[in-house]
C-alpha cells in the first residue's frame, strides 16, 4: 500500500528494513562517528570530576531541544532560575527544565533496569509535559508544513495499533543483533518519531530516548552529548530527511544524516571541555596568585560547576560558613572574576568566561 499523508500509517513497517542498509558509506561515516564518540568519552573520563560540565550540558540540551518545538528561553533565564531561590515564572523555562528532569528520571531508570520500554517513554513524557497523559487514543493528530500548512503527515492511529508498533520498537531497541549501534540509533529515532506515539512532547521524548540508547549500548556513560543543537542548526534538514524515508524508502541519507550530528556533535563537545578545562586551569592559577587565601581546587570547581554560583554552593562545599562564602564570592567579583546580579532578592555570581565558551556552540 503506497503511503498517503492525509491517511493514518497504520501500516508503518516495522525495524529493521529488509533491504541492506549498512552500505559501503554508510559503514565509512560510522568509523569516523564512532571515534568522534569514543574521544567524547575519554575526555569526559580523564576529567577531574566527570560530573562536573553535565548540568551545563543537560540543560543546554534541553534548551535546544524545546526550542526545537518553538518554546523559547535564553541561556541566562535558564541558569538562573535552576539556581534562584525564586518562583519560575515562564511556562517556556519551566517546561525546559522538565526536560532535563525527563532526561535524569531515564538515566535513572536504565541504571536499575537496563532496556528501554514503552512505559518509561510515557513516564518520561509526562515528566516533559507535566501531565498524566499517555498513548494517544483520539483520531484527528496529523503533522503539518509550517509554512504552507499542508498535511505531510498522518502518523498511526489507534491505541492497540500504537501500542503494537511500539512494542515493535522494543524488541529492535532490545534485541542483541549485528546492526551496528549507531545505525540502530538512526533507526530507533526514525521509528519513534513515525509512530508519534503522544500527543505532545513527541519530539523530546524521542531526543531523550536517543541520549538514552546511547548510555544503554555503552557508547556514553553520561548524557553528555548537545544533539538537539545540531538539529536546530539543521532543522530543514532533519525534517526532509525523515519524510524522505516514509516517502521514499530513503534509508541512507536520513542515517547519514543521523552519523553527521553524533560526530559533529561530539566534536563540538570535546572541543568545549578542553576550552573550559584550560579556562578552569588558567583561572585557578590567577586566583591562587591573586588570592591565595581563599584558593582551593574545590572552590574552582564549583565556579565550574554551572555558570552562576551564589552563596549556598560555596557553603555546601564544604568551603565555609555562610558569611565566609559571601566574603568568597565578593573578593572574587573584586578581582574580576565573577559579575554579580540580583534575581529576585537573591545574589548569583556568574563566571562570565565560561559563560563565553558555552555561547560559542550556539
Amino acid at each position: 500500500m503506497k503511503f498517503n499523508p492525509l491517511k493514518p500509517y497504520n501500516n508503518l513497517p516495522d525495524l529493521p528494513p529488509k533491504k541492506d542498509i549498512e552500505t559501503k558509506i554508510i559503514l565509512k561515516k560510522i568509523i569516523s562517528a564512532s571515534r568522534a564518540l569514543s574521544e567524547l568519552k575519554g575526555a569526559i573520563t580523564n576529567l577531574p570530576n566527570p560530573l562536573l560540565f553535565i548540568d551545563t550540558i543537560n540543560l543546554q540540551e534541553a534548551q535546544a531541544s524545546s526550542e526545537i518545538e518553538n518554546i523559547i528561553t535564553t541561556q541566562e533565564a535558564l541558569f538562573q532560575a535552576t539556581i534562584a531561590d525564586v518562583k519560575i515564572e515562564t511556562d517556556a523555562t519551566k517546561e525546559v527544565i522538565h526536560y532535563k528532569d525527563a532526561l535524569w528520571y531515564g538515566v535513572n531508570q536504565i541504571k536499575r533496569k537496563p532496556i528501554l520500554t514503552t512505559n518509561l517513554f510515557i513516564a518520561i513524557m509526562r515528566i516533559i509535559k507535566e501531565n498524566q497523559s499517555g498513548i494517544r487514543n483520539l483520531p484527528g493528530t496529523q503533522l503539518l508544513n509550517p509554512v504552507t500548512k499542508k498535511i505531510i503527515y498522518t502518523p498511526p492511529e489507534g491505541e492497540n495499533i500504537i501500542r503494537d508498533k511500539l512494542k515493535a520498537l522494543e524488541q529492535l531497541i532490545n534485541t542483541d543483533d549485528d546492526i551496528d549501534h549507531l545505525v540502530k540509533l538512526a533507526l530507533i529515532h526514525y521509528q519513534f518519531e513515525a509512530i508519534h506515539p503522544f500527543f505532545d512532547g513527541n519530539g523530546r521524548t524521542g531526543r531523550i530516548i536517543l541520549l538514552l540508547y546511547l548510555k544503554l549500548c555503552g557508547l556514553m556513560d553520561l548524557p553528555a552529548l548537545y544533539l538537539s543543537s545540531y538539529i536546530l542548526k539543521n532543522k530543514n534538514e532533519y525534517y526532509l530527511n525523515l519524510r524522505n524515508v516514509t516517502e521514499k524508502g530513503d534509508w541512507e541519507s536520513w542515517i547519514l544524516f543521523i552519523l553527521d550530528m553524533i560526530e559533529e556533535t561530539a566534536k563540538n563537545g570535546r572541543n568545549r571541555i578542553l576550552k573550559i578545562e584550560k579556562l578552569m586551569k588558567s583561572m585557578g592559577e590567577k586566583i591562587q596568585k591573586l588570592l591565595p587565601k581563599i584558593y582551593s581546587k574545590d572552590l574552582v570547581e564549583t565556579l565550574f560547576r554551572l555558570p552562576y554560583t551564589k552563596r549556598n554552593f560555596i557553603e555546601s562545599a564544604g568551603l565555609g560558613n555562610k558569611k565566609t562564602s559571601g566574603s568568597y564570592l565578593n573578593s572574587l567579583e573584586e578581582k574580576g572574576f565573577l559579575k554579580s546580579i540580583m534575581v529576585g532578592k537573591e545574589k548569583l555570581y556568574l563566571n562570565h568566561q565560561l559563560m563565553a565558551i558555552l555561547k560559542e556552540n550556539k
